[in-house]
């Protein structure tokens, strides 16, 4: 295949737009989410893991019904519409809302929270993921090159977030809402051409469908691989590096700003992978990328445990461009290639997305606990010894297969 981007196509734009705007957003706010809890909200480490479990548990809910509706759906925006509503109150919604109600009744500001940020975030990621890979195959483009706008929009959202969180985290919500009305433009101008719609349509997935992938032993290796290695690695990422590294200079203000700019260094070396990722993984095969993510996320983990030099972590900080990438794009193409392709919003969000949440619902809270028991490294070091295993398990028992079908090619099958 020749390794172009298809900038002239318009449909590749709009991907490419969705993509940007919703992890600017995104990142503006939760790339800095458990530094905020914990230094201005001063949450503890075990409600810092609390609130986790209970965000990943409602989203799973949500997985479910994104996954199979939006199979039916195809390339009808109606989900869609919902994130951007989502998107556009997430300001008001943490300042007035929220925040309050996380430091003076706990239990309903974690029950809202879940609610919110599952059905515009944690799920909304990986429904939109679905529907620009959806994409991708109707309109004869890689769903990497436009993710890639996705993970350079992120950058951009972390940059802006370490400077304006230094001043007020209230900013970085409100450019939330204005990117989430950007957002809306872009859905607003985004139309399915009627051949598109009719191919869709003519192919409806039935519940046999559906069932026909849960009694797939395939499916079940795939989720307990996701489970015991994406959902510990989650948790390290998200609940315990930022803080850790923030912890390695003066004082927490200066950490946070530095971890912001390098955040945003990494995203943007996260989007040149991107783009050329799903290349490399045709070459490779989509269970070889699977190992390989895993194998580059158990080494980044490790190090953190072995030493604590800012400089050394910051440089397996930037480990996570090429293992997001590997794992993300990887996870669609074994997708598409062992199971029915018109279900690849389903297996994703299933396979991949619920998958990781369980194990998070399952282990933030004991996760927390061992950090407030022991500390950072012992959590390190446990995690990656687990995910070496996983490694093994994955190696020995994942599918082989990896015939990735041409971009479009799977029109006559596709949902």
């Amino acid at each position: 295949m020749t390794m172009t981007i298809p900038f002239r196509n318009p449909y590749y734009r709009f991907a490419s737009g969705y993509s940007f705007l919703f992890f600017i957003s995104w990142s503006l706010w939760w790339s800095l989410y458990a530094i905020w809890l914990k230094r201005d909200l001063g949450l503890t480490g075990a409600e810092l893991g609390t609130l986790y479990s209970v965000n990943q548990f409602t989203s799973m809910l949500f997985m479910v019904v994104y996954g199979v509706v939006q199979d039916r759906l195809g390339l009808n925006k109606q989900l869609i519409w919902g994130m951007c509503a989502i998107l556009v109150l997430t300001g008001p919604f943490i300042i007035y809302l929220y925040e309050p109600l996380l430091q003076s009744h706990f239990s309903l500001g974690l029950v809202l929270g879940s609610v919110f940020f599952g059905l515009g975030y944690l799920a909304g990621n990986g429904l939109l993921d679905s529907f620009m890979e959806k994409m991708s195959r109707a309109y004869d483009f890689e769903y990497g090159t436009s993710r890639a706008w996705g993970s350079l929009g992120y950058a951009v959202g972390a940059l802006c977030a370490g400077v304006f969180f230094s001043i007020n985290p209230h900013i970085n919500f409100w450019l939330v809402s204005l990117c989430g009305a950007l957002f809306i433009l872009i859905n607003i101008r985004f139309r399915v051409d009627a051949g598109t719609t009719q191919q869709f349509s003519g192919n409806k997935v039935s519940r046999a469908d559906f069932i026909g992938v849960f009694k797939d032993v395939r499916f079940w290796v795939l989720v307990l691989f996701i489970v015991g290695t994406w959902s510990f690695y989650t948790i390290y990422d998200q609940q315990l590096f930022p803080v850790f590294y923030a912890g390695l200079f003066d004082s927490p203000e200066t950490g946070a700003r530095i971890y912001g700019y390098l955040n945003a260094f990494q995203v943007v070396l996260e989007a040149l992978s991107m783009a050329m990722m799903p290349f490399f993984i045709n070459r490779i095969g989509p269970r070889n990328g699977l190992l390989l993510s895993v194998m580059i996320m158990m080494l980044r983990i490790l190090s953190c445990a072995i030493f604590s030099d800012p400089w050394i972590i910051s440089l397996v900080k930037l480990l996570h461009a090429i293992e997001v990438p590997l794992g993300v794009i990887s996870v669609f193409k074994y997708a598409i290639t062992n199971f029915d392709r018109r279900l690849s919003s389903t297996i994703y969000l299933v396979g991949f997305q619920i998958a990781s949440s369980v194990g998070i619902v399952v282990l933030s809270l004991p996760v927390g606990m061992l950090f407030d028991a022991a500390g950072y490294q012992t959590v390190f070091y446990t995690i990656s010894v687990i995910i070496f295993f996983l490694l093994i398990f994955g190696a020995l028992f994942l599918s082989r297969q990896r015939e990735c079908p041409e971009p479009g090619a799977a029109l006559e099958g596709a949902a």
